[in-house]
């Protein structure tokens, strides 16, 4: 058995071979002028070498050079981030020990202690306080950066911030982007109370998705919520919209008329149980609603109509989905009980087949003289005759937009299309999508002169009931070449010689440029007879030649961009 002696003298020679004691380096003062004073301080302390040896090793043990990243422990992930950019010190992250928490506080009291006697003991040199304070400058230097990054969006001016967000609100809408942007910063919250960014609002399903059962606290909640809303931010509202909401419809209507003196459009989408006391809060505190929208939206008929017996003179657009219910709407209508109505669309889901709209045309003309906007959207309209014999002399002057589309057949005659526009001089959109019985020499007969869009496809799948080939279309675009900018004649049984001659009519026209865009999907079109065309019409950006038989096929496509046309041109030379 060894003595302990010889332990530590063995000990101690081992630990000779990696790191150099500090009996060694008390042995190699003595020759220079100021190691004899260290080693007399050392021998005043009373501690044997060995216990010195233990803390200078640790405090002069060199670290090896930091990583270029540092890696941190998030909640579901590890994040490793750049040194350079990085706030946080040290090296590669370790995972959490049992009982880390003592050693790091026993570890924190041992190292003050060596610092506090570092202090002491040793004379601060000059070489010392150099990369301190290059520490401190880089330090300073730093700080005020990153502050500054974090800060940038609080010396913004307000005006321009609500300039941003205008943009935001027109693309997205107000809700929930300004809710949102409101708890940021004082300043974000200031510029998003703005009432002029709370002009149109959208409120749609953000609470619970449609279908689901709403829970006491969750229903309290949205009513509280749209009640602050209404109380705070929607002084200036103009126009709201309601979407996919299955519960607290009349709730939402009343609260909106009751806090927006301002309101002038309300639009249901996708909603049900509104009730005929919506309607008529609705009647007591919006005096200045022009428009209602209830497309696809369950409602009570009787407090609609009732609306609009007392208020049907300040109403100017209306928009509902075509119903077994929903038709005595119309019929109010048609009775003149509102004479200012500019916009009337009626319309159906496209699913929808047979739905078949009675309507009377002359009443309609007669009751509202200023209509504009007419629109009959998948539906078949049934004209019916007036009981008592009276006409109008007038029909709808003010007319500029006249839709029948329908993905079915239609019914829908040359006639049919004169007694509805004999009067209207100043059309500029006509779409007669599906109406296949309408001729081109009925179309030629109207009183229309600077009509603008065209539409005139048939899209419906069944093609039973079409005439063989038809002609004349080139009396179609000799009328309106001047002034035609869309035209669409997809799938209509033209021949070769009369698609010929209507191209060469856009062509000569004095005013070719106006033409912008031309479907001449599943037409008998030619390439000599589009190549002219291509050629004089410089304003065209969209072209569609899909299922045309005579072109190849890289070349039957839709074509987007005066650049993609010119290449077509290069090819069919």
């Amino acid at each position: 058995m060894e003595s302990p002696e010889a332990e530590a003298l063995t000990h101690s020679e081992r630990k000779d071979n990696t790191t150099p004691s500090m009996s060694n380096a008390s042995v190699r003062g003595e020759d220079g002028p100021t190691m004899p004073k260290k080693a007399s301080l050392k021998r005043t302390n009373g501690k044997s070498t060995g216990v010195k040896a233990k803390k200078h090793k640790k405090a002069r043990v060199s670290r090896p050079a930091g990583l270029g990243y540092t890696v941190h422990q998030g909640e579901d992930m590890l994040l490793v981030i750049s040194s350079s950019t990085s706030q946080y010190d040290g090296s590669a992250w370790n995972p959490p020990k049992k009982g880390g928490k003592k050693k790091k506080l026993l570890k924190g009291k041992v190292k003050a202690n060596q610092t506090k006697k570092k202090k002491t003991v040793r004379a601060v040199t000059k070489l010392t306080n150099k990369p301190v304070a290059k520490e401190k400058e880089e330090s300073n230097l730093f700080v005020p950066q990153k502050a500054s990054d974090h800060r940038w969006g609080q010396s913004l001016p307000e005006e321009v911030l609500i300039s941003i967000f205008q943009m935001v609100v027109f693309q997205d809408g107000a809700v929930p982007f300004l809710c949102r942007v409101g708890q940021v910063c004082r300043l974000w919250n200031a510029a998003a109370s703005s009432a002029v960014l709370w002009r149109k609002a959208t409120v749609g399903h953000c609470w619970i998705a449609p279908g689901k059962s709403q829970l006491p606290k969750t229903e309290k909640k949205i009513k509280d919520t749209f009640n602050w809303l209404a109380q705070n931010r929607f002084s200036q509202l103009r126009d709201f919209s309601l979407c996919h909401w299955s519960k607290n419809v009349p709730f939402a209507v009343e609260i909106v008329s009751q806090f927006c003196p301002h309101l002038r459009s309300l639009k249901l989408s996708y909603c049900t149980g509104l009730t005929a006391t919506a309607f008529h809060t609705l009647s007591l505190h919006g005096r200045s609603l022009e428009s209602i929208n209830l497309q696809y939206s369950e409602f009570q008929v009787e407090g609609l109509l009732e609306y609009l017996e007392t208020h049907g003179r300040q109403i100017k657009q209306i928009l509902f989905t075509h119903g077994s219910k929903n038709d005595r709407l119309l019929s109010a209508i048609t009775r003149g009980n509102c004479p200012d109505l500019e916009l009337l669309e009626v319309n159906t889901k496209l699913d929808s087949k047979g739905c078949e709209l009675p309507i009377c045309i002359r009443a309609l003309q007669m009751a509202c003289p200023k209509l504009k906007t007419f629109r009959m959207l998948n539906v078949r309209p049934l004209h019916k005759m007036m009981r008592n014999g009276a006409e109008s002399t007038s029909g709808f002057p003010l007319l500029e937009e006249l839709c029948i589309a329908t993905t079915s057949y239609s019914y829908m005659t040359d006639k049919d299309l004169m007694d509805i526009l004999f009067g209207s001089t100043r059309l500029r959109v006509l779409d007669l999508r599906g109406c296949s019985r309408i001729t081109p020499s009925g179309l030629s007969t109207l009183p229309c002169l600077e009509l603008e869009c065209l539409f005139w496809g048939q899209y419906f799948s069944s093609n039973v009931g079409l005439p063989s080939p038809k002609k004349g279309l080139h009396m179609v675009t000799q009328k309106w070449s001047r002034t035609l900018q869309q035209l669409d004649i997809g799938n209509q049984l033209f021949t070769e010689e009369d698609l010929e001659m209507a191209m060469s009519h856009l062509v000569l026209s004095t005013e070719a440029d106006t033409l912008r865009s031309l479907n001449l999907s599943g037409t008998r079109i030619t390439p000599p007879a589009l190549r002219p065309v291509i050629r004089q019409v410089t304003a065209l950006s969209y072209l569609n030649l899909s299922s045309c038989r005579y072109f190849s096929r890289g070349l039957k496509r839709i074509y987007r961009g005066q650049e993609d046309i010119r290449q077509l041109l290069d090819k069919l030379a």
